[in-house]
């Protein structure tokens, strides 16, 4: 490992609000008041539970579980429930503020949560599984609800997992619609057609539109471009049948345990019977094989890190070699590595604004449920273009706005502070809105009491 990479934090609680800090200077009552600043980057309420489970061989162990309710600023918290080994408080601390960022960027009324339990899920039966769940929410009780706390799939967490998250909450609530309580359930208890591919299908309008918009030099659509994809979960395996539906080539995708490359293009509806028969698409045949990571340094139009947070770091920013990096996962790139990507020319469409197509069908699923109704899929589908569309449009706006009054910003930010004031790239951009939005919500509420 080369010495850059051993000095870099990459801690993701310390690397979001360093992401939040640099957004500071275009935003006037932050630039301001610090104190108001500490109040929208602080979670709420931050809540760890021990869980003791009976496992299939009689013995009893302990797991633990965390949830971070970041903010009920501009609605009820929301985000999403992961099971993984590297699940600590620190991780869920920050995904629950990118959840914030998140839902006010794509102008949802939501705050941000996050949930998570360290488990191996690879490691533990379906019965396991279930009973970690349920132990999990029993735990949590009231402190989620349809108004207060929504949670969702992530990680290693799907369909299933929020049915026996409803069923818990609602054996323990009865006599009320408990249906909102979780979204991502299954159609036959509330959910919403169009859910599970919501993540990609969200990932894939606002690559489209970047591109549309001009932001990819040499690109005027995915028609033929090349795409890699880094993890072939939920997120990542939607996105290489969508894009590829779309008109790209998918030249590589990885997951946990290897990944493979052909410039050819891959099939991918083989690929995808491969990881279902040998639970990896490391073994596919008649393609180069990769590492985990070695799949985010192929040559391609389009990279989409599917997987976990800190993939594209200074270890490996140098070597990425791409027009646009599309975060499908949440925290995939690190401070120092977006520096990197942007000295290179590499544009890279942020987590908050990228993969907020999930929180957006949670978002109309929760209104089904709340309304006893079901929308069509093409409703759904239609609702969720626009609202990509439009966030998309949001940001590049935005950043066209700040570099044009860069110097007035660097000139105010100079009388109170020393700190660097960035040249806005993307995820500038992005947190500029966002957080503006969160802060303007705050100022219009004020402090109870």
């Amino acid at each position: 490992m080369s010495e850059r990479a051993v000095t870099e934090d990459l801690n993701p609680n310390h690397i979001a609000r360093y992401q939040f800090d640099r957004v500071i200077p275009f935003i006037e009552s932050l630039a301001q008041s610090p104190g108001m600043a500490d109040w929208l980057f602080e979670p709420e309420q931050v809540l760890r539970v021990t869980l003791p489970v009976r496992m299939d061989d009689g013995t009893i162990q302990i797991f633990h579980g965390y949830r971070v309710l970041h903010s009920t600023i501009r609605g009820p918290g929301k985000g999403g429930i992961r099971y993984h080994p590297n699940v600590d408080e620190d991780e869920v601390r920050a995904l629950a503020a990118w959840m914030t960022l998140k839902c006010a960027l794509v102008d949802i009324p939501f705050g941000g949560a996050k949930g998570g339990v360290s488990c191996d899920p690879r490691k533990i039966s379906q019965r396991e599984k279930a009973a970690i769940t349920r132990r999990f929410i029993a735990a949590l009780g009231s402190n989620i609800g349809p108004h207060t706390d929504i949670p969702a799939p992530d990680v290693y967490t799907d369909a299933q997992t929020m049915a026996w998250i409803y069923d818990t909450y609602s054996m323990m609530h009865p006599g009320h619609n408990n249906l909102p309580v979780v979204t991502g359930k299954p159609l036959d208890l509330g959910g919403s057609p169009g859910r599970a591919t919501a993540t990609a299908q969200g990932a894939l309008f606002v690559a489209e539109h970047f591109i549309e918009l001009g932001g990819v030099q040499g690109l005027s659509s995915l028609q033929g471009a090349t795409v890699a994809v880094q993890g072939f979960g939920n997120a990542g395996r939607h996105a290489a049948k969508l894009f590829a539906a779309a008109g790209a080539k998918i030249v590589a995708v990885s997951d946990s345990r290897g990944g493979i490359f052909d410039p050819n293009g891959l099939n991918v509806a083989e690929v995808e019977l491969h990881k279902d028969h040998e639970g990896t698409v490391a073994t596919f045949d008649g393609v180069k094989h990769l590492g985990p990571k070695e799949v985010l340094e192929v040559p391609c139009d389009v990279l989409i890190p599917a997987a976990l947070e800190n993939q594209i770091t200074l270890e490996n920013a140098d070597r990425i070699d791409t027009k646009l990096v599309v975060e499908a996962a949440n925290g995939p790139t690190t401070p120092g590595a977006d520096r990197v990507l942007y000295g290179k020319g590499i544009h890279v469409l942020p987590d908050i604004l990228a993969n907020a197509g999930g929180v957006v069908v949670s978002y109309y699923e929760w209104v089904q449920d709340l309304e006893n109704q079901q929308w069509e899929e093409h409703e759904v589908h239609e609702k969720l273009r626009k609202k990509m569309r439009r966030a998309t449009e949001r940001v590049v706006t935005k950043r066209v706005a700040l570099i044009e009054s860069l110097g007035a910003y660097r000139d105010a930010w100079a009388e109170r502070s020393d700190a660097e004031v960035p040249e806005p790239d993307m995820r500038t951009a992005a947190y500029t809105v966002a957080v503006g939005k969160c802060a303007t919500a705050a100022e219009q509420r004020g402090i109870w009491p």
